[in-house]
């Protein structure tokens, strides 16, 4: 009987630090709202693949956080994803053939749009567009093509 009860209690607190790892591994790793401007430009890219990326995405570049993503579309006419982000006016200077690229970080995969400044005299502006974008990698279509490539190889090996 006092076995019983001890495993009991044990089990208990088991689950009891289970919920609370999870709970805080939860808060940890969620994006949190650490990027506060008072005064931003908008600027635009488009994908044809954004993966899993949501609005209130960090924008960065060199790791730092510079932005967040504020919408995200669909445009009929071109079939791609629109994204327009912020970006903190005080990062100013950011040449206009600057490359955007959509990354994944951290154990859960949030995804965020990295860029990669360029070397033009012509900074972006509000309203800007970016011309140079790379889609998301997608982890569905790696394995896809890896299993592809694996069949075929065996296939030639017979």
């Amino acid at each position: 009987m006092r076995q019983t009860r001890s495993v009991e209690i044990g089990t208990g607190l088991f689950v009891l630090l289970g919920m609370s790892s999870l709970f805080f591994l939860t808060t940890q790793t969620t994006g949190g709202d650490d990027f506060k401007a008072e005064s931003v430009y908008t600027v635009e890219a488009r994908f044809e693949n954004i993966g899993s990326l949501r609005t209130r995405a960090p924008v960065t570049m060199s790791g730092v956080t510079i932005g967040r993503v504020t919408k995200v579309a669909f445009d009929a006419m071109t079939l791609e994803a629109v994204v327009h982000f912020v970006i903190d006016a005080q990062y100013d200077q950011i040449p206009d053939d600057t490359d955007a690229s959509i990354l994944t970080s951290g154990i859960l995969g949030s995804q965020y749009i990295g860029l990669q400044a360029g070397g033009s005299d012509m900074y972006l502006e509000d309203g800007s567009e970016i011309l140079f974008t790379q889609s998301a990698i997608v982890l569905e279509n790696l394995i896809g093509k890896f299993l592809l490539n694996a069949g075929s190889s065996d296939e030639d090996s017979d």
